[in-house]
């Protein structure tokens, strides 16, 4: 049973990006809110300090005109008005500070120092240059030199109206601000969740896939997406590791298999020659012809043993080392060897041969050899006296194609598709250890060959190593080629 794994981190990538795009956002919103209030407030005291620079000019001029005429000015009755609500004083060098226009509202206090400043800064500047002074309790205080250094004239505004204005704005600001943000956290967090859904669906399945269902399959979304993408490309993965490891595993089954089969198929003699090893040793071997016979079946045994060893051997050289020669070999020549020593070596058949002429393929001739001896052999061993082989050779499209059929009592089909097995045999009874057919198929194999069985008409069974020819053009072949019964395989 799958076990689904909890992952500790799901929904963390959502939570940074929400933290990470509401932290920019707020950041943002500061500094517009910042820059706002600030540019608005430095707008108001600019015409703030516009207007004063203006009442100041009206006022210097008629207070010069004043000074001018007369020594002895009453400030209360001479001195024109000026409309507005600002205080307007005259701060002599020496002397009282004399009030010119009072304006509502509580009434500045400036410091004497203030306006001592004032005059001293503005004695190197032109005429009508305004020194403005910010932070005199709530009023906007202006101040310009009269002339004849008589004193400083002062001018203040009161910025409650400002003030308010400011408190205001920033209230709105602040208020809208946090609405927008509000907004932006919802707006987001809700996209975000549409936006990563498939990706967590992805990290729900591939926690499953994790736990061991490697079938499962993640369910991409649109594949022109990154989403999409991403998950076409894990099912991909997953397609590949699972077939890794389906490989994998019916390699394991199948080397399993090959040693329980090998070790079954070398009991067989091993127990036959302690058999005979422990007669002997008993003493239960009186006789001369008992030894001898004894001896015979030891040695046979032995032989035995070492063909099914040398034939084990050969197919693990072919499952480590597919990749084999690329030499050329002249087939016409091996084929025919091969049948000739079969002939010789088994006369109680008949033999039948047609070989072309200038067959070539590319590969190990050792092993190619060895493949034609295996399906001659597998005749030999499969059928009765008597029974008729024909082995053909010839050219198709672009390979040699070598076929060995017989007339003997062949292989049942359901059976038919698992000859080439390892240590397989058709029947429990059987002769043979099974790996003849399996090294003909290896070999095909390793030549981008193969190997292909199938039932003979009327009965029989008929074998096809196809492999690869080093001149690939077709060649027409006479079927009256086939030969009569002989004890040589004669020239084509």
């Amino acid at each position: 049973m799958s076990r689904v794994i909890n992952a500790p981190g799901r929904g963390k990538l959502r939570v940074q990006v929400l933290v990470a795009v509401l932290t920019i956002t707020l950041v943002g919103l500061a500094m517009f809110d910042i820059a706002a209030v600030t540019a608005l407030r430095k707008y108001l005291l600019t015409q703030t300090d516009a207007t004063l620079q203006s009442v100041l000019a009206q006022t210097q001029q008629r207070l010069t005109t004043l000074l001018h005429e007369s020594k002895q000015v009453d400030w209360q009755v001479q001195m024109p008005v000026v409309a507005g609500a600002y205080d307007i004083s005259f701060v002599p060098f020496s002397g009282k500070v004399v009030n010119l226009q009072r304006g509502p509202g509580p009434r500045p206090l400036i410091p004497r120092n203030v306006a001592a400043a004032g005059a001293v800064t503005a004695r190197g500047k032109a005429k009508g240059a305004v020194i403005s002074f910010v932070g005199v309790s709530q009023f906007r205080v202006g101040t310009i030199s009269v002339p004849a250094d008589a004193g400083t004239l002062v001018v203040a505004a009161n910025l409650k109206g400002v003030n308010a204005t400011m408190g205001r704005l920033q209230l709105i600001i602040a208020t809208g601000s946090a609405a927008a943000f509000a907004f932006i956290f919802l707006g987001v967090g809700l996209v975000m969740r549409q936006g990563l859904r498939p990706v967590e669906a992805m990290a729900g399945q591939a926690d499953r896939i994790t736990a061991g269902d490697l079938t499962d399959r993640v369910s991409p979304a649109d594949a022109g997406s990154e989403v999409g993408r991403l998950g076409m490309a894990l099912n991909g993965m997953l397609a590949r590791i699972g077939a890794s490891v389906a490989e994998r595993e019916a390699s394991q089954e199948l080397m399993r298999r090959f040693f329980a089969d090998a070790s079954h198929e070398l009991r067989t003699p091993l127990a036959s020659l302690r058999a005979n090893a422990e007669l002997y040793q008993q003493g239960a071997l009186s006789k001369r012809t008992d030894v001898d016979e004894a001896m015979r079946r030891i040695s046979l045994e032995a032989q035995r043993m070492s063909r099914l060893v040398d034939d084990m051997l050969r197919l693990a050289r072919l499952d480590q080392h597919p990749d084999r020669q690329r030499d050329p070999v002249d087939l016409t020549a091996l084929v025919r060897a091969c049948v000739e020593r079969m002939q010789i070596a088994d006369p109680g058949r008949t033999w039948r041969a047609r070989i072309d002429p200038g067959l070539v393929a590319v590969g190990d001739e050792e092993l190619l050899g060895r493949a034609v001896d295996n399906l001659l052999a597998n005749v030999r061993t499969h059928t009765p006296e008597g029974t008729v082989a024909t082995v053909t050779a010839c050219c198709g499209e672009g390979s040699v194609v070598v076929e060995v059929s017989d007339d003997g009592p062949g292989v049942p089909a359901d059976r038919l598709p698992r000859i080439f097995d390892r240590f397989y045999r058709a029947g429990t009874r059987q002769p043979g250890s099974g790996l003849g057919l399996a090294i003909v198929t290896e070999v095909a194999a390793a030549h981008e060959g193969s190997a292909v069985a199938a039932l003979n008409y009327p009965q029989g069974l008929r074998v096809t190593l196809s492999l690869p020819a080093a001149d690939p053009a077709r060649r027409e072949v006479d079927p009256g080629h086939y030969l009569a019964p002989m004890s040589k395989v004669p020239q084509s």
